[in-house]
């Protein structure tokens, strides 16, 4: 379930690397929508998911997140793992996907 919001960390910062555009979505979910995220999922001192956050989550398509779960890459980007996997729980998302 939580381990799909690790994915969408991953993705944002993929798409900053390569630069995409706010248009641009990956899971049904924008670049801006991924980067109202990124503070809840970054270690040292995450904050609480915004009011932004919860929504760009609550439109995104959680299952294909999980596609992405066992990719390895978001501790090497500074990506707390299991702050990642508490979002959909703490943005209280109905029907979050169990990965």
């Amino acid at each position: 379930m939580d381990k799909a919001i690790k994915v969408v960390a991953l993705a944002l910062v993929l798409m900053v690397v390569i630069g995409f555009g706010e248009a641009q979505t990956i899971c049904n979910m924008t670049y801006a929508g991924l980067y109202a995220c990124r503070p809840s999922v970054t270690p040292p001192n995450p904050t609480p998911p915004t009011a932004r956050c919860c929504m760009a989550l609550s439109h995104a398509d959680l299952h294909c997140f999980c596609a992405y779960r066992n990719s390895g890459a978001l501790s090497s980007l500074g990506i707390d793992p299991n702050l990642a996997m508490q979002l959909p729980k703490i943005c209280k998302l109905p029907n979050s996907p169990n990965c």
